[in-house]
């Protein structure tokens, strides 16, 4: 079991930890003096990476919980057993895992090819998606942070 619990924390670090480099560290380095469009293709290569780590580290992260949940003797057929940590818990993580979805193949692609047109030949919604396309990953963060929380609460219960 204690392999296990490495494995899904490690899942957990690749995947939050990624989250919080290229929001806090990497977008704001290619931003500063207005160059991020001179970056674009570095920070495009580095999400593409880090997609597929995410993908991973989401199977690895149902597959180790589903495990672990039941060796809490947590029956997972039967949601109305549950403690409400624990189903606090997977309501945030099924969240974060739609947002994830959004992002990738929804926003993410649309954002892609919007910026790919001239800017005189943007329409007002392509023009508020990519003002507002922004807020998927901020939010993600956010939900993945509170994921850690009820983690943390869940192992102390």
């Amino acid at each position: 079991m204690f392999a296990l619990v490495w494995i899904h924390l490690l899942a957990a670090v690749v995947w939050v930890g990624g989250m919080v480099f290229l929001s806090v560290v990497l977008v704001p380095v290619l931003k500063r003096d207005g160059g991020f469009a001179r970056h674009a293709a570095l920070f495009r290569t580095a999400a593409y990476r880090f997609r597929a780590l995410v993908w991973g580290a989401m199977g690895i992260l149902v597959a180790t919980g589903s495990v672990l949940a039941a060796g809490r003797a947590i029956p997972l057929s039967d949601p109305s057993q549950w403690p409400s940590i624990f189903m606090t818990k997977i309501g945030l993580v099924a969240f974060l895992f739609t947002l994830t979805l959004l992002h990738d193949l929804v926003v993410g692609p649309q954002v892609r090819r919007i910026l790919g047109t001239a800017e005189a030949a943007r329409s007002a919604k392509d023009r508020l998606l990519v003002r507002y396309s922004v807020l998927v990953p901020r939010v993600s963060l956010l939900v993945a942070l509170l994921v850690l929380l009820a983690a943390v609460v869940l192992a102390r219960t």
